[in-house]
């Protein structure tokens, strides 16, 4: 899945770089527009089919992506995404970071709370 999004930023980047041609952009916006439709010719919900024709899908579509593209900007494209990516888990894990010791403190809090309520309500029956 992860290769899958991946692609899909370099197909983003090829198609918004301003060198790439008019039909480069409508193989990239064509294949990660039929990756991300929910309209497809084999659904995904089908155990092993489902997925093989997003994975042929999407190896035709770089393939074809490699050829008709400048290896300059296909290179440029790929780095941006790779750079995105590495953004993406730096977030992730920013985000984790805080939330983690956030929502500890929180049940803890919690739980002294209910604690000390049912303590009072022990000793005061």
């Amino acid at each position: 899945m992860e290769r899958l999004q991946k692609e899909a930023h370099v197909f983003y980047f090829v198609f918004k770089h301003r060198r790439t041609r008019w039909y480069a952009r409508l193989v990239a916006a064509g294949t990660a527009g039929y990756l991300f439709s929910p309209i497809q010719l084999i659904p995904n919900f089908i155990p092993v089919i489902g997925f093989l024709d997003d994975a042929l899908v999407l190896f035709f579509g770089v393939k074809v992506l490699q050829r008709i593209t400048p290896p300059d900007v296909f290179a440029e494209c790929r780095a941006l995404a790779d750079a995105a990516e590495v953004r993406r888990k730096e977030e992730i894990r920013w985000t984790a970071a805080v939330a983690a010791p956030l929502a500890i403190v929180t049940v803890w809090l919690l739980a002294a709370i209910t604690a000390s309520a049912l303590l009072a309500a022990y000793i005061y029956h």
